[in-house]
C-alpha cells in the first residue's frame, strides 16, 4: 500500500467498528487479506454506501373472492416492485394455499429496503387451478390463473407503521375499483438481520515495543476472524494513537455478524502506523470474545507474541500487553426500529433566489416555470426528495424558506417561501411546489448566496442556535455547533456553478469539520450533491444520492446519546433535516 494514499488523517481512522455505515458492519474484502487490507478497506468504503436492510414480507388475506364452483379459491400472491421507467419487476411468489378465502402464506418475500428511494410495491392475488398445484410456483404461467385482486403501497408506508403491519384493500387491475369487497391483504415486514447483538470494547496496551527511531510508535489494532480454512478475514481496526507506547483506543463496537460467536477465535494484531502503508507488526495474539470478557473481569493483560522468523526460528513473547478496560453487550437498534416506533424526520426546505439563477421569465433560467409542465431543476429536486421523506413526517407540514432574494427592496437571507409574515409551514410536497412558484412572482432575485441564517433557523427548530452567518468559516462554526443537534443538512447544487465551497462542508473525505476555535464536529451532518453530476451519471436519482447518508447520521446521533426506540408510539420524538437547493 506504499504511496497509495495522501489522506493520512483518513488512514488513521477506525474501520468496521460501527462508524462507517448505518448500523451495519463494513463489508469484508473479497481478496486474500494482507497486513494492509484494513487500511485499504477504509479507502474503498469512504464514499459511504446507501443504507440497505433485508426485509421479509409476510402476507395474509381475508374475505377473498371465491372463484371456484365446488370448493374455495386456491390463492397465491405475486409481489412486484415498480421501477423508475414504470415497468414491473417480480420480487417473488408465495406458495399456493388450497381452499381458503382467508389465507396466511408461510413463504416470505425478501425485499431490499433502501431508505433513500421510494419503492412502490404491487401485490397481485391469483386463484391457481388445481391441476397446477404440483408445479413449482415460479414456473406457473399467470395467464392460466384467475385474477382475484391487487393492492399497492410504498415500502416505506409499511416500515413506518406501528409493528410494521399494513392492511390494504384489494381492487381490480390498474386501480379500477368497480367491483367492491374484493377482500383485504395484510403485509408484515421484519428485518432479516442475523443478530442485532453487539459488544462494545475499550482496548488498552502497555509497554509496547518502540518501532520508530526519532519518536514513539503510532499503534493501532487490527482484528480478524479465523475462518474454516484456517485463514483469517479482517473485520475491523481501531484508530491510530500517535506517538504512544501505552495507548487507549476509543470504544470499538463489534456485531455478532462480525465475530459470529463468543467462542470463535479472533486474531488481534498491533501495528506501528506508517504513512507509506507499510505498517510494522509490533505483536499479535489470538483470543475469542469470551477470552476478552475474562480479561476484563479478571483485570489482567495478555502478552503479545512476535511470530518466528527464519533467523530466530521461534516466537518471541513481548513485554507489551493488551488489556480490556471495558466490555459490555449491547443491542444495536436499526433505523427501522426507530421510525416504526414513532420517531419522525421533520423535513425543511430552503431555495436559492440569487440572481445567478437567471431571469425566471426566460427559458434559460434555472427558475423558469415551463408552461408545458416539465419541471425545472429546483422543482425536480423538491419533488424527488419530498416524495421520499414525506412518509416519515406524520403531519406533512414542512417549513419552507428562500434565501438570497429581495423583498420590498430589502435583501433577505431567510424569508418564508409562502409569503406569510409568521407562518413558515406549507402543507405537503405540493404545498412547497405552489409556494415556490408563487414566490418567483413576488421575490426579486438578488444575492449573495449565504444560507447560514437558514441553518440557524433549522437548528433553532431542532434544538437551539443563534447568530447570523456571513462567510464560509462562520457557516462551518454553525455546522459544528449543530452537530450536537438532531439535524442533518442536505444541499443540492443546481446549475453549472463552482461548488468547491459546498464540497468543503461535506465531510466525505473522512475529516470532520473544524470550527474557528478548533472544536471538531461530533458527527458529519452535511451531504452535498451536485445535481448535474447525478443526472449525467444516470444510475441514481437526486433523492437517492442526497439521502443515502441520512440514516447513518440519524443512527450516529441516537447511539451516541444511548437513545433507544420506544415500545409505544411517541409522536413528539423526532429528528430534523433541512434540504437546501
Amino acid at each position: 500500500m506504499g504511496g497509495c494514499f495522501s489522506d493520512v488523517r483518513g488512514g488513521k481512522q477506525a474501520v468496521g467498528v460501527g462508524q462507517t455505515g448505518p448500523g451495519m458492519p463494513s463489508p469484508l474484502p473479497a481478496s486474500k487479506p494482507t497486513i494492509n487490507d484494513a487500511v485499504d478497506h477504509f479507502f474503498r468504503v469512504r464514499r459511504f454506501h446507501p443504507l440497505f436492510t433485508l426485509l421479509e414480507l409476510s402476507l395474509s388475506a381475508s374475505r377473498l373472492r371465491d372463484r371456484d364452483i365446488f370448493s374455495k379459491s386456491d390463492p397465491m400472491v405475486v409481489v412486484y416492485t415498480k421501477k423508475r421507467d414504470g415497468t414491473l419487476e417480480e420480487l417473488g411468489r408465495t406458495e399456493v394455499i388450497m381452499n381458503s378465502l382467508d389465507p396466511a402464506w408461510i413463504k416470505k418475500i425478501t425485499v431490499v429496503y433502501h431508505f433513500e428511494i421510494v419503492q412502490p410495491l404491487i401485490f397481485h392475488v391469483y386463484d391457481v387451478d388445481a391441476k397446477y398445484h404440483n408445479l413449482p410456483v415460479e414456473t406457473l404461467k399467470l395467464n392460466d390463473a384467475e385474477f382475484l385482486g391487487e393492492s399497492n403501497c410504498a415500502l416505506s408506508e409499511i416500515v413506518t407503521k406501528q409493528g410494521q403491519i399494513l392492511t390494504l384493500d384489494l381492487h381490480n387491475r390498474n386501480g379500477n375499483r368497480g367491483l367492491k369487497n374484493l377482500g383485504k391483504l395484510t403485509v408484515h415486514a421484519e428485518e432479516t438481520v442475523d443478530s442485532k447483538n453487539a459488544i462494545e470494547i475499550i482496548f488498552r496496551c502497555s509497554h509496547l515495543e518502540n518501532k520508530d527511531l526519532l519518536s514513539k510508535s503510532d499503534p493501532f489494532l487490527r482484528i480478524s476472524r479465523i475462518v474454516e480454512n484456517r485463514g483469517s478475514v479482517p473485520i475491523c481496526k481501531t484508530e491510530v494513537v500517535d506517538n504512544n507506547l501505552n495507548p487507549i483506543w476509543r470504544p470499538l463496537c463489534l456485531t455478532t455478524k462480525q465475530f459470529v460467536s463468543k467462542d470463535n477465535p479472533l486474531v488481534i494484531e498491533c501495528f506501528d502506523f506508517n504513512t507509506s502503508g507499510n505498517h510494522i507488526l509490533i505483536g499479535k495474539l489470538q483470543k475469542s470474545v469470551a477470552d476478552l470478557e475474562k480479561l476484563h473481569k479478571q483485570k489482567t493483560g495478555a502478552s503479545f507474541i512476535l511470530p518466528s522468523s527464519a533467523r530466530h526460528g521461534h516466537e518471541k513473547v513481548q513485554k507489551g500487553q493488551l488489556f480490556v478496560d471495558q466490555f459490555c453487550e449491547k443491542h444495536l437498534y436499526s433505523f427501522i426500529d426507530y421510525v416504526s416506533s414513532g420517531f419522525e424526520l421533520n423535513f425543511m426546505v430552503a431555495v436559492d433566489f440569487t440572481a445567478s439563477n437567471g431571469n425566471p421569465r426566460t427559458p434559460d433560467s434555472l427558475h423558469y416555470i415551463d408552461p408545458s409542465g416539465q419541471f425545472n431543476a429546483y422543482q425536480q429536486a423538491i419533488m424527488e426528495v419530498g416524495e421520499v421523506i414525506q412518509f416519515y413526517d406524520s403531519d406533512r407540514c414542512f417549513p419552507a424558506w428562500g434565501f438570497g432574494g429581495m423583498i420590498n427592496g430589502t435583501i433577505s437571507q431567510c424569508f418564508n417561501l409562502n409569503g406569510s409574515a409568521s407562518g413558515i409551514e406549507v402543507e405537503g410536497v405540493q404545498g412547497i411546489m405552489a409556494a415556490y412558484a408563487s414566490a418567483l412572482n413576488q421575490v426579486v432575485l438578488s444575492g449573495p448566496t449565504l444560507f447560514g441564517q437558514v441553518i440557524n433557523n433549522a437548528a433553532e427548530i431542532a434544538g437551539r442556535s443563534d447568530g447570523v452567518l456571513t462567510d464560509l468559516q462562520e457557516t462551518k462554526d454553525a455546522l459544528v455547533r449543530a452537530s450536537d443537534l438532531p439535524l442533518s443538512i442536505l444541499i443540492v447544487g443546481v446549475g453549472g456553478a463552482d461548488f468547491k465551497q459546498m464540497e468543503i462542508l461535506d465531510a466525505d473525505n473522512g475529516c470532520r469539520l473544524e470550527s474557528s476555535t478548533g472544536r471538531v464536529a461530533t458527527r458529519d451532518i452535511v451531504q452535498f450533491v451536485p445535481m448535474r453530476e447525478v443526472l449525467a451519471g444516470g444510475q441514481t436519482s437526486v433523492a437517492q444520492a442526497l439521502l443515502e447518508e441520512l440514516p447513518g447520521q440519524f443512527l450516529t446521533y441516537m447511539r451516541n446519546r444511548d437513545i433507544i426506540p420506544s415500545a409505544v408510539n411517541i409522536a413528539q420524538t423526532s429528528a430534523s433535516y433541512v434540504s437546501i437547493y
